[in-house]
């Protein structure tokens, strides 16, 4: 009863939140005047904010970008050592630097090293919080390029990726990085340029208490569904999640981007219906997720579980088991990779859950404008569906769903599954995932589809019986999170392309609805399908063995 209390009170609160947030976003994100600031960077960077770019410009834009940015974040990991606040840590070998790079580049903020022993305090504000914004920003980027593509007509015009980017970092993020960190301030997480500091222990050692700039990262990793922490229990260390309450608000933060990108949808459409019928889609999911975890979490029974807690073992005693079950669903449904709890000590079925939330596609809600793409991919597998089965042409928003867009649909949805498991298969064909597993059997595999589902999905959480700081894992999940995360933007970039060069059609009795309850059925089931079909299997092989055991 208490974790469906205090989920109700998150979930609420989210829900109300949401709506004023996304109405600001589609007002301030999509055309308007230029800031005077905006323009400034403009001038000098040569960029000509009115020219509007087709779709595989805006691509291009992007992955210089992505370059760019990896770039200056692997020499500023390798060179750490040669710059201000290094608090004395040295600079990353190549292939680790070249890892965390692309990992935080890609949003994904997989971490094979501990951050309170690894980076400085240059390295966290300048390299891993500059780019939590940026990569932040690319998802939105890329979901309001789709909008453009379902509202434009016989154009290839789709925006220009530059001005989108400045535009979501600075009028939308940025605000919301400064309240959020203020507030978390004032719940106790700590904001400091300090180098620790030395106290005596209760057996009288001494113990060095490590601090840094985690308030003004705290919020920006979370609602931009980067995950990454400065300390390496991540928010299980109170430093960073000190009390409920801003365990709570932390919940609130992972949720609240992603669901006002739905709303934002809804405006720039002109349709808050759909955003109605994508967000009950979104909430059907996620109260299935959580329900499945929290059940999972309950009967976490045995003789030897229970002798050292039961399902307490793993968990953060101040926040509990309902607690850290909340935030594992919350964070792995919305391609966030923070944890206040391990996952490797949840139940086998409650892993599971965790795992089946990343398998969905980060839909529940998704990660900031990732998740909007990606359920709007699901809508259109269920409206093709649809469409078939009443013996019409399929069309949403006016626009015909037909061979050449479900040529990029259906890459969409075969490019993740395909990552994941061809990169878990490769790593146990040599040998380096088992040797990387920290337990045998079923539960050793169930880690391993887990690190590399993190990888591809750009989540970034672990189980921490896996070992993925080897040169193998560093470079296999390289490829992983650049193919996971940049093929299923193009795919949607293209048919953002398709749909602007349609002519809208004519709404008649016959037309497939995209909302009411018989839709949200519909695509929900959808969603719970393509999931089923790609990775039952490796489910059945892994964390369902391992929980019948």
């Amino acid at each position: 009863m208490a974790a469906w209390i205090q989920a109700s009170l998150v979930l609420a609160v989210v829900v109300g939140l949401h709506v004023p947030l996304g109405d600001y976003m589609a007002r301030v994100l999509d055309g308007g005047r230029h800031w005077r600031a905006e323009k400034a960077v403009y001038r000098v960077c040569g960029i000509a904010p009115d020219k509007e770019q087709s779709w595989r410009h805006y691509l291009t834009a992007l992955l210089a970008f992505t370059v760019m940015s990896i770039a200056a974040l692997f020499a500023l990991f390798s060179l750490q050592d040669k710059l201000p606040w290094s608090t004395g840590h040295e600079g990353m070998p190549w292939r680790l630097a070249l890892h965390t790079a692309v990992s935080f580049t890609t949003n994904t903020s997989w971490q094979n090293y501990a951050g309170e022993s690894t980076t400085g305090h240059l390295a966290v504000m300048a390299g891993l919080g500059v780019q939590a914004f940026a990569s932040a920003a690319v998802g939105i980027c890329v979901a309001l390029v789709l909008i453009r593509g379902l509202t434009r007509r016989s154009t290839e015009d789709l925006g220009n990726f530059w001005v989108d980017l400045l535009r979501t970092i600075f009028r939308v993020l940025v605000p919301i990085a400064v309240v959020g960190g203020l507030i978390l301030m004032a719940g106790g997480v700590i904001q400091s340029l300090g180098g620790g500091h030395t106290v005596d222990t209760v057996a009288g050692a001494k113990q060095t208490l490590l601090d840094g700039p985690v308030a003004s990262w705290e919020p920006v990793k979370l609602f931009s569904g980067d995950g990454g922490g400065v300390f390496n229990a991540s928010s299980a260390h109170p430093f960073e999640n000190p009390t409920a309450w801003t365990n709570a608000f932390e919940i609130v933060l992972m949720l609240l981007v992603p669901m006002a990108c739905i709303r934002m949808f809804g405006r720039l459409i002109g349709s808050l219906k759909q955003s109605w019928t994508l967000l009950t889609v979104v909430g059907i999911l996620f109260g299935l997720l959580l329900a499945a975890g929290s059940f999972a979490q309950s009967a976490h029974t045995g003789t030897v579980t229970e002798a050292i807690g039961g399902p307490h073992e793993g968990t953060e005693t101040r926040i509990g088991v309902p607690g850290s079950t909340l935030f594992g669903v919350a964070a792995t449904g919305s391609a966030d990779g923070a944890a206040n709890s391990a996952y490797d000590s949840f139940s086998s079925l409650g892993g599971g859950v965790l795992l089946s939330a990343m398998m969905l596609g980060e839909v529940a809600p998704g990660g900031t404008g990732s998740g909007l793409y990606g359920l709007i991919v699901v809508v259109l597998v269920a409206v093709f569906v649809g469409g078939l089965m009443v013996g019409r042409t399929p069309e949403y928003l006016r626009k015909r769903i037909g061979y050449a867009e479900m040529r990029w649909v259906v890459s969409y949805a075969l490019i993740p599954p395909t990552v994941i498991l061809v990169c878990t298969g490769f790593a146990l064909a040599t040998g380096n995932g088992q040797s990387s597993m920290g337990n045998p059997g079923a539960h050793g595999l169930t880690e391993l589809i887990y690190a590399y589902t993190s990888n591809t999905n750009s989540n970034g959480s672990s189980m921490a019986g896996f070992n993925g700081a080897t040169d193998f894992h560093n470079q296999l999940m390289v490829c992983a999170m650049l193919a996971g995360r940049y093929l299923p933007m193009a795919c949607v970039l293209a048919l953002a392309g398709r749909l602007a060069k349609q002519q809208p059609g004519v709404v008649t009795v016959g037309t497939l609805r995209a909302q009411g309850p018989n839709f949200v059925v519909l695509a929900t089931a959808a969603s719970v399908i393509l999931a089923l079909l790609n990775f039952l299997p490796a489910l059945s092989l892994g964390a369902v063995a391992d929980g019948l055991l």
